[in-house]
This record gives structure tokens, sequence and C-alpha cells, in this order.
């Protein structure tokens, strides 16, 4: 029998506050039904039903709350699966968080006269109950965020002003009104991610990339069809709740799968990339804190290389489609030996979701012990590592700065659970690139582990290792400085 003590814990949730357009098309019924199976890693602190461009002048809490009746049919066989100190929120505790935005499109709500919605007011108090950051997820229009930052503008100190925003982070669907850019330019220090195209050009955006047909070839879509989700999904009371798709499998839920506390997720990091995407600051010195897309390169269902911001969401389709699965199966039983439940990975004793960061001397080599991961359900266990490169892109540096790092595998029973990583040279990881002197604190290279059972559906979990170099003794010293990237690359000093 499975123990529910060897689920996986998570010490702390991200608290969440989500503004949608529920009712304009199904998209945000499916992201809230499979939100609600996420509920016990998220503190969900606002769900307010908002406007947008597409549905300009009402807006419909009614929905959300129907959702959540049909969540409160299954919230006691949910907890059945999940360690009991993450349990799932009741019901009628979400029930209660249900308000409604203004009925108004954009930035009609800034008007003077116009009220504060029972939403906004929510928000400000939500914003202002802890010192913790609240996440606001935005699946329309951004009227409610817009008409809150407004208010507290005009009605605080400057120092409340700036405590008030600092605790304030946003992931936008795009722009659905005419409010995103104004909070961005007006309040360029709350820290954004939205992606950046022409007025309703969606195709082009990042969160195409959690179900859209796109790099064709590449993206398998199998798992996010409508018979796949017919037969996994629209089950029992939470999943009778699911509609069927009219263009795209929920567009809003990389919003919160960015979130989700499986080993990958570092929501601080927004150029760190998740099963929510990757985004890069649009200034490396954020003077500005608008994050927006940005490519990974993955090789496709096809076996071609494929580089794209799609890429940086439907990398992890395949991984995030069975967890879905597998937490509606959660919903059906409440007898955890009929369902799977994901593996907990260990690094070096760090059993935690957060990211492990390890300090190594240019040139050295370290252990990176995965032995003490294991499947609750007593699965069996495959265990892959590789580089995310794009990260490291992302702090500035270009692609030929950034070398392989080699992981190899020192024969433990289960491959690749125990590792052996060498770090690079300090000419390749700790010497300024254009004046060739040495520094102290070099590169940093992100390695993920990606573990996965064999269960069905088979789940994974991941470790992230953040690899700091460092160069004590200021070796590597280059004789001959340099002008540009490019001399440094005609130069051959890649190597």
């Amino acid at each position: 029998m499975t123990d529910p003590k060897r689920f996986r814990l998570y010490k702390s949730r991200p608290r969440t506050f989500i503004i949608s357009d529920i009712s304009n098309e199904p998209d945000d019924a499916e992201s809230l039904v499979r939100y609600l199976l996420y509920a016990n890693e998220l503190d969900t602190r606002g769900l307010v039903a908002c406007t947008s461009t597409h549905m300009k002048n009402r807006t419909c809490p009614q929905d959300m709350e129907s959702i959540i009746e049909g969540f409160g049919k299954v919230v006691h066989n949910l907890n059945k699966h999940v360690h009991s100190d993450n349990a799932y929120p009741d019901a009628s505790h979400l029930l209660a968080l249900v308000k409604s935005g203004p009925e108004v499109y954009g930035k009609l709500a800034l008007e003077p006269g116009v009220a504060l919605s029972e939403g906004t007011n929510l928000l400000i108090e939500r914003v202002d109950e802890s010192e913790e950051p609240l996440w606001i997820l935005c699946w329309g229009g951004t009227n409610v965020l817009a008409q809150a930052l407004q208010h507290v503008r005009a009605s605080r100190s400057s120092e409340d002003c700036t405590t008030f925003y600092s605790k304030l982070r946003v992931y936008a669907i795009s722009d659905q009104d005419d409010t995103g850019l104004w909070i961005r330019i007006q309040f360029p220090q709350i820290l954004y991610i939205c992606s950046i195209h022409g007025w309703s050009q969606y195709s082009c955006a990042t969160w195409m990339g959690i179900s859209g047909d796109v790099d064709r070839g590449g993206a398998d879509t199998t798992k996010v069809s409508k018979q796949w989700l017919r037969e996994n999904i629209q089950l029992g009371p939470l999943g009778q709740k699911y509609p069927d798709l009219e263009f795209i499998m929920e567009g809003d839920t990389p919003t919160f799968l960015y979130l989700i506390q499986n080993g990958l997720s570092a929501p601080e990091h927004p150029e760190w990339g998740s099963w929510g995407g990757r985004y890069d600051p649009v200034d490396l010195a954020l003077a500005g804190r608008h994050y927006a897309d940005t490519t990974d390169t993955v090789f496709g269902l096809d076996g071609r290389s494929y580089t794209s911001n799609f890429a940086t969401i439907w990398r992890w389709r395949d991984a995030y489609q069975n967890d879905f699965a597998a937490r509606l199966q959660w919903t059906l039983t409440d007898n955890i030996s009929k369902a799977n439940h994901a593996p907990v990975v260990i690094v070096n004793g760090s059993d935690g979701s957060e990211h492990l960061e390890i300090d190594v001397e240019a040139g050295e080599t370290v252990t990176l012990d995965a032995s003490e991961s294991y499947d609750p359900d007593n699965n069996e266990l495959t265990f892959r590592w590789f580089q995310y490169k794009e990260v490291s892109v992302a702090t500035g540096l270009i692609p030929q700065q950034i070398p392989d790092i080699d992981m190899r595998d020192i024969g433990s029973q289960r491959t690749g659970s125990i590792v052996e990583i060498t770090a690079p040279l300090p000419g390749v990881c700790a010497v300024d690139m254009l004046s060739g002197e040495p520094t102290k604190v070099g590169h940093s290279y992100h390695l993920i582990l990606e573990v996965k059972d064999n269960g069905t559906p088979p789940l994974v979990a991941y470790k992230r290792v953040v690899l700091r170099t460092l160069n004590s003794q200021l070796k590597g010293r280059r004789s001959q400085a340099v002008h540009t990237s490019s001399e440094w690359i005609k130069l051959g000093l890649t190597q």
C-alpha cells in the first residue's frame, strides 16, 4: 500500500489571483478545470471574472462557480492522492473568492466616477494581507489590475505604493484589452510576463505552444486532440465540466503551469523556463521588468531540430498532459493504489522542488547523486540529464560562450542516477570575453534531471542544478584583448 507521506511535499505555495474572461470561449473553462487539479500546490486568493476585447461589457462569474461545484464533488478523492500537509481547499472556500471585475472594456474602468469593482477591491486586499508575492494570472483583459494600481497610486504615499508594487507578479496571456501596455509603461517596476506581437496576432505568442499545431512535425498533437481529451479528461463530476474545444486547448494554462512545483519551475526567473514556457527580459538592466518571448531549440517528434518560442512550452507537452490525465484519475477514486503519482527527486540530499546551486572551481569535477530518488508507488524510474543552454544565453552570453557540459554516468545500478560533472576550464568560463581578464566568479550553467516512472500514465519530476563556476586563483588570463564578440569568435577564442 502506498504511504501518502511519501508523496511530494511542498514547503510553500505560490499565492495566485486569477482574472479570466470566462465564457468568451471554452478555453478559460478548460484551464480552470485543470487549475483546480493543482489547487493543492497553489494558494488561491481570488477568482475574478473580467472583460476583454472579445467580451467587452459583461462578466460571467457564475461559470466559475459551476466548475467549482464540480470540484466540490471530487475534492475528497483528490485529497487521498496528495501529502496531508498539502491538502486541496474546500469548494466553499473557493466559491467565496469568486468576484466580478468592472463590466466595461479596458481603460473605461479608469474613467473618473467609475467605482472600484468587487474584484478590484479583493485584489487590493489580497496584496495588502501578506508580504509574500501575489501572482496575477491574466486570462483576459487586465483592467481589474489597472483599476487597482490607479487607485493605490492616487490614495497612498510613495513609500506605501512602492511596497504594494513590489509584491505584484503578472503573467498575462498576451494583451487582451488596452490596459496591459498602460500598466507596463506606468508601472515598469512590476515583474510582468507577456508575449509581444501585433494586436490579436495570437498565433505569434509563446502560449500557443500549450496545444497549438505549431512547428508542424515537431510538436506532437496526439495528446491535445479532442479524442484524447474525451478519453482521458472529460470524465467524472469535474472532468464533465471540461468543455469541447473550439479553437485551441487551454490557451491560459501556461500561467499556472509556470508555477507548478515539479522541480523545474523558478517563478522569480522567467528566463529559466518551465512547463509554462520561457521568457527573457526585454532589457538586461531590468529598467522595466517586462519579460517577453524568447526561443528554445528542441528536437521534435520527427527527429528534426526546431527553434521557436512555442518550443519553450511544447517541449514539455507529453509530461504535462500525462500529469493532467493522472490527476483527473485521482478525482475518480479514493483508492491510491488505482492511480499513479509523480516521483520524488533527491539530488545530493536536496529533496525539495527548489533548484540546487553548486559552486565548483573551474576545471574541477563534482558528483551529482540522485540515487535516493524514489517513486511513491514503487514504480521503476529512469534518469535523464540534459543541459539547458538557452538559460545561460538569457544572462547576456552569446551561444559560442557556452560549452557542452559532459555528464558521465559512474556505474550505479540505475543508469544516470549518479553522474560526474567537470566544470569548464577558467579560460572558457571565468575570463572576460573582451579584455581577457580572469574573474573570480565565472558563468553559471543549468543542468536538468528528469526522472520518469513507468506507471500509467508515466509521470515525471525534475531537479534543476545550477552549476556556478569559481576562479579563486584568477587563472586563465588571456594575453590578447579583443573589441567585439565577432573578433573573439574569429580568433577561435571559444575553445
